[in-house]
């Protein structure tokens, strides 16, 4: 398995270097075709106007929107001139969830910033929560802070879930590449530890069968710290550059509400995480 496509998408008014620079990397690291996607909307104004005066408002929006992508579309070029491989860039006049979910299909994998608001513009930005749980493709959050994909040291947050299997097959690639992997479940406090252990093995034994030497580590259970506070602890001690775990929803109706953890790591974490659902 490799990633033959990797999609990144960049937002309005917000930093792209930092997901521009690990998206060319995996490309060129996996000798991927790249392709940069990002939509906006005109946002109607809270008040009201009509006749030639709204008309005026709405052409100038669209204006600054279309603006807005061109620039978007510029500084995707420019950070990937220099890279190898095929770059492509699609944007439109759109709502950004609902065109980057859709365009998802094209990709393997998809990079995204690693922050989003309490409250996303949803006419102008794609928060990652809203890939990570819809796009069907495994997310790679990338924070603003992160300059290079560092694989020295990745750490796999291990739960007996659907969603963490699949997230440790989406990352095999990045598993192959890395120097040390380390899965971690953190138990609760009523599991029975021995069965905690032989899963951490399990997935340590399937990873090696893969080509992936990988240590299995069980943290300790209990306590006041909450798992998320727990698992970056780990993240500190191995000193991970990239934590691979799986995105977990509470709400089926809109699967939006995520859980603590994935909470956590797509939207406060400093690391990169590859989320998959």
């Amino acid at each position: 398995m490799t990633y033959a496509t990797v999609m990144v998408s960049l937002a309005l008014n917000q930093p792209n270097n930092a997901r521009l620079q690990v998206a060319g990397e995996l490309a060129e690291r996996y000798e991927a075709a790249l392709v940069g996607v990002a939509a906006a909307k005109f946002a109607p104004p809270i008040y009201f106007t009509d006749g030639a005066a709204a008309q005026r408002l709405i052409n100038q929006e669209e204006v600054s929107v279309k603006r807005c992508l061109a620039d978007l579309e510029a500084e995707f070029h420019a950070a990937t001139r220099t890279r190898a491989g095929r770059a492509e860039w699609r944007s439109s006049a759109d709502f950004p969830a609902r065109f980057v979910l859709a365009q998802a299909r094209c990709a393997d994998i998809v990079v995204s910033g690693g922050q989003s608001p309490a409250f996303s513009d949803a006419f102008s930005l794609v928060s990652p929560k809203d890939l990570v749980m819809q796009a069907g493709r495994p997310l790679l959050a990338v924070p603003d802070r992160i300059t290079w994909l560092d694989l020295r040291n990745v750490l796999v947050a291990w739960k007996d879930t659907p969603e963490a299997r699949r997230a440790v097959a989406d990352a095999l690639p990045m598993l192959r590449k890395a120097r040390d992997v380390t899965i971690v479940e953190i138990p609760e406090d009523d599991d029975d530890r021995s069965a905690v252990v032989g899963r951490v093995s399990d997935v340590a034994a399937w990873l090696a069968r893969h080509g992936v030497t990988a240590t299995a580590r069980v943290s300790r259970a209990g306590g006041a710290e909450t798992a998320a506070q727990r698992l970056e602890k780990v993240a500190d001690d191995i000193a991970a550059g990239l934590i691979v775990a799986g995105a977990y929803g509470h709400s089926r109706f809109r699967e939006l509400i995520l859980g603590g953890v994935t909470q956590y790591l797509v939207t406060q974490t400093a690391r990169c995480v590859l989320l998959s659902h």
